[in-house]
């Protein structure tokens, strides 16, 4: 299920550009897209919670949840109109980075040595590719935007968190993604009355796919997988996505990286597994101490949509 969900996952990332391509415009994809796979989950939801009543105290951490779901789709669908898929792929693996950035900022979590040496890693990674970037044809603007994608599912993370303790994935999951699709929609009104839809088979079969695989059937399976093996085995799988992606781009968009890129990615990848290998002992102590990883790290609780 791991594996299944992070190919799922992956791919989206060359069908979304493909979208783009062939005659979708950012923003009105994105809105009938969530609109669609939102119809799904929550349906799927109720039948299996009966219920999407939460504590109104946690209100507050649902609405600023959505907002960053609405800022992480607006440069999702920009960073790919912008740039090459492969580097969108790449830069995203900086999400654990940021995640745990913004958690220290918090006061959330207390950073060892390891996390510092692999954030600088990482970071200089970002930097080969925002150079390369300014040589080749994905933009540099589309670069900038492909790291705020990160940086705002980074936010999210963090921000549902302490959701995901106290309710189910799957209830926590349909509302912050209903709150998160109303602005999404406003702002998208322009692009939809636009919208052509004489669209090929091929662009439909790729909307269906981007609708049923990496929103709606990827929930169920990374959040299900969670339950049967931890979020910290969970998390190793989530660490390949970019690398999926990268090869699933340059194969079938016929895309190629720069020199540059390919460096920079091999940094982020360097940087997030040193991170990672000398994190182990820590979730190790944290089990035997009688905690739950998943509360000693943020960073293990939440895939991507």
């Amino acid at each position: 299920m791991l594996l299944g969900t992070v190919i799922l996952w992956s791919l989206n990332i060359t069908v979304t550009k493909y979208m783009f391509e062939h005659g979708w415009r950012p923003l009105a994809y994105g809105t009938i897209r969530y609109f669609a796979a939102i119809s799904l989950f929550w349906a799927f939801t109720y039948w299996r919670e009966r219920s999407f009543r939460i504590a109104r105290a946690d209100g507050k951490l649902v609405l600023l949840a959505a907002l960053m779901i609405f800022l992480n789709q607006l440069c999702f669908v920009y960073s790919l109109k912008l740039a090459h898929a492969s580097t969108v792929a790449l830069l995203l693996g900086t999400t654990p980075i940021f995640i745990g950035l913004i958690s220290l900022a918090l006061g959330l979590e207390r950073l060892p040595h390891a996390f510092w040496v692999g954030a600088v890693i990482t970071l200089g990674g970002v930097a080969l590719i925002a150079l390369a970037n300014g040589k080749v044809g994905s933009s540099l603007k589309g670069t900038l935007i492909a790291i705020a994608t990160a940086f705002t599912w980074a936010c999210y993370t963090v921000t549902i968190a302490p959701l995901m303790r106290r309710y189910s994935p799957f209830r926590i999951s349909a509302l912050v993604l209903a709150v998160g699709w109303v602005p999404l929609a406003l702002v998208s009104i322009p692009q939809l009355g636009a919208q052509h839809f004489a669209f090929g088979w091929k662009v439909w079969l790729g909307f269906g796919y981007a609708v049923v695989g990496p929103l709606f059937l990827t929930n169920i399976l990374w959040f299900t997988a969670i339950d049967l093996v931890g979020s910290s085995r969970a998390s190793l799988f989530g660490n390949l996505q970019p690398f999926f992606a990268v090869f699933f781009a340059l194969l079938l968009l016929n895309e190629s990286l720069h020199t540059l890129e390919i460096a920079g990615g091999i940094l982020i990848f360097a940087g997030i597994a040193w991170e990672r290998f000398r994190r182990r002992p820590a979730l190790a102590d944290a089990v035997a101490g009688g905690r739950d990883p998943a509360e000693a790290d943020v960073r293990e609780l939440v895939g991507r949509e």
